[in-house]
């Protein structure tokens, strides 16, 4: 059949979209390999790894029109087939190269072909570098696979025999089997036999139809599942048999070479038993014979690829449901029928279920990010002259994928603030005692229903001495304001305040930390700051797992309704039971202790309606305890929180809305911000 050319055309776009997706994983898996190869020069699985993902990069651009990355990785995966087969020594100069090819490479995922002088120059150039390394190396010395061409190595690896059959319209759909030979090749040593004795003449030639096939005789340290995989997306197109015909690598051994040759000369198909009728030594004969079909049918996916906008639209349909369970929970406890009320709890479980489920998975590991991070690092410690370890605890923690999303700018501010203002430079460290490397940490792990992310620094720390006058001569505090350490470190995050005199390429501009807090608090997450002179920064960021749905206790405010996130609740009490201070400071005699609480009466401006059977709210905010006092609380309730739009968004107090079961809206409090600001208006004097 076939297409109309604009469906074809909206095909192969489809496929493109998905091979440049594929490739920025494969782009990620080198920068992370690289990065781990830095350290351990002569780690041959990781320069495997590193092959693996070029090679990768190499077919995929060919087959998908993506010529200027297949001729470019070619040239950059040669250097590491050299190093892999120990022609070449892996060194700094060589890693660092081959960063800014993957710079390189990203720039032509993101444009296609390169089409301007300049682009192309660039590539001439990188390309040239690259060629100084493998040219240099076509005098070394032999492998030490090739040292040993007479007898059988015995080095745990495996010998299969391989036969690829290709049907004749395999080269209609696409498919180039030369490809499926080369990613044989990619696994390890292979010989290949090309059978070509059904080609006809030129006169009855169709160019389009396939007339070979292939066998590969190859040793692999690779699982018989890798070889399977070459032939994954193939198995309607090409027969394929694996045989394991040897547990040693034969490939050297004359005898071997001697039937490939008499088996070209018949134009036939190697069979197992002409292998297994040599004598290889120590050759242990094969239990291993299956096709194709038996391989591939006991294959299964483990995981799938999903456009995140799905996953956004399956977020969003879930949270239209819970707001429907939550109007048939509302009609069931009025109608009192007991079926509804029981078909109503029922569908609130499932609900729940679901509503986990779909959360689970937007929900991406923080490790998926860290490379840029890890990379930034080794980039701005080298120009910088300085020397720094960046080490990852908590990588596997999970996020929702919109937090994610909107938490790479402030890391990446606050990660530079810690390699320009924290590190110092090696003599500077040295001559404090401390050891030359400075180390920056990046932390994560649960709190709760919250995500704690901590980066630390062993460098200089920050002088709150400092701080405060940089802040009086910026006339953002006045002089007589009396601050504790902590609200002196907050206030860093004002905007256009820096401690620099000069602005450099990294810092200076006071632009990065006024950024971060204002993000952060999009997420309705916070941060703060820890420091201590000499010893170090420690930046740390309350996150929530989600931002769609969350469990909250619902209050009511002069006959207005309100939620409050349970994640922040401690406690609940009555205001009869207390005693309120009078002063200025509003502080509250809880258990004989002294606990400062906010009236959200007065807040939201409706002090007319006061009740005297109030209640409050003891809530968690950082290190401390503060009450939240309402008119009454009304019970906890599953919350889908919608955003407020662009009009409301720089609401202190309020970060979203939601809508109740009998059709009315609730906002949504944020206690975090509201404590903050509260805080800002009590004690400081901002001008």
């Amino acid at each position: 059949m076939m297409y109309p050319t604009n469906v074809e055309n909206i095909m192969i776009d489809k496929f493109k979209v998905k091979f440049v997706e594929e490739a920025q994983d494969n782009v990620r898996d080198l920068e992370e390999s690289l990065l781990l190869l830095e350290e351990d020069l002569s780690n041959h699985e990781i320069i495997e790894r590193i092959f693996r993902a070029m090679h990768s990069l190499k077919g995929g651009g060919a087959m998908f029109g993506f010529n200027d990355l297949s001729d470019f990785t070619h040239h950059l995966e040669t250097i590491f087939d050299l190093i892999r087969n120990d022609k070449l020594s892996a060194n700094q100069d060589i890693i660092s190269l081959t960063f800014n090819s993957i710079d390189h490479i990203k720039y032509i995922l993101s444009v296609g072909n390169l089409k301007s002088p300049e682009d192309i120059k660039e590539q001439s150039d990188l390309i040239k570098d690259i060629e100084k390394y493998t040219s240099s190396s076509s005098e070394s010395k032999p492998t030490a696979k090739e040292t040993s061409n007479d007898d059988v190595i015995v080095d745990g690896s495996k010998t299969y025999l391989v036969t690829v059959l290709p049907n004749e319209e395999i080269l209609k759909n696409g498919t180039n089997p030369l490809f499926l030979l080369d990613d044989l090749h990619a696994l390890g040593d292979a010989i290949t036999i090309a059978v070509t004795k059904n080609v006809p003449d030129f006169a009855n030639l169709n160019p389009v139809a396939n007339y070979c096939s292939w066998q590969v005789i190859l040793n692999t340290d690779e699982s018989l599942n890798e070889i399977k995989d070459v032939f994954i997306f193939v198995e309607d197109e090409c027969d394929t048999e694996i045989t394991e015909i040897s547990t040693d690598n034969i490939l050297s051994h004359p005898k071997l070479k001697e039937l490939i040759e008499a088996v070209k000369t018949e134009e036939r198909l190697l069979a197992k038993d002409d292998i297994l009728k040599l004598d290889f030594g120590n050759q242990k004969e094969s239990k291993i014979a299956i096709k194709k079909k038996n391989l591939f049918k006991d294959h299964k996916i483990s995981s799938i690829r999903v456009a995140s906008t799905k996953i956004d639209d399956l977020v969003n349909l879930v949270s239209e449901m819970v707001t429907i369970q939550a109007q048939l929970s509302l009609y069931a406890e009025n109608s009192g029928e007991p079926s509804i009320v029981a078909l109503a709890e029922n569908i609130q479980k499932l609900s729940r279920q679901l509503r986990d489920n779909a959360f689970e998975i937007s929900l991406i590991p923080i490790q998926n990010e860290l490379m840029r991070f890890q990379r930034l690092v080794r980039d701005l410690s080298k120009e910088m002259n300085k020397e720094i370890d960046f080490i990852i605890e908590g990588g596997e923690i999970e996020l929702d994928k919109n937090i994610i999303e909107n938490l790479t700018d402030p890391l990446l501010h606050i990660i530079r603030n810690s390699v320009d203002h924290g590190i110092e430079s090696p003599k500077e460290r040295i001559k404090e005692g401390k050891a030359p490397k400075g180390t920056i940490v990046f932390k994560a792990f649960y709190s709760g229903a919250n995500v704690i992310i901590k980066i630390q620094d062993d460098g200089k720390g920050i002088d709150p001495d400092v701080i405060r006058k940089k802040a009086i001569e910026k006339g953002l505090i006045d002089k007589n304001t009396e601050l504790t350490k902590k609200e002196i470190f907050d206030l860093v995050f004002l905007s256009g305040f820096t401690t620099r005199t000069e602005v450099s390429g990294i810092s200076g501009r006071g632009v990065g930390m006024d950024v971060v807090k204002r993000k952060i608090n999009d997420i309705r997450g916070e941060v703060s700051i820890e420091s201590e002179i000499g010893q170090g920064t420690i930046l740390t960021l309350e996150l929530p797992l989600t931002l769609s749905i969350i469990d909250g206790l619902l209050v009511e405010i002069a006959q207005n309704q309100y939620v409050i996130p349970i994640s922040s609740v401690e406690k609940l009490y009555s205001v009869n039971d207390i005693t309120l201070g009078e002063s200025f400071n509003k502080v509250a005699i809880i258990d004989d202790e002294q606990y400062s609480y906010i009236d959200l009466r007065e807040i939201f401006e409706e002090t007319d309606m006061q009740h005297s059977d109030s209640q409050l709210i003891m809530v968690k905010y950082e290190d401390k305890k503060v009450g939240l006092i309402v008119d009454y609380v009304i019970g906890e309730y599953q919350t889908v929180v919608k955003p407020l739009g662009r009009f409301l968004k720089k609401q202190e107090n309020i970060s979203g809305a939601s809508i109740m079961g009998d059709g009315t809206i609730s906002l949504v409090i944020d206690t975090n911000r509201l404590i903050y600001y509260n805080d800002i208006h009590k004690y400081k004097t901002i001008k």
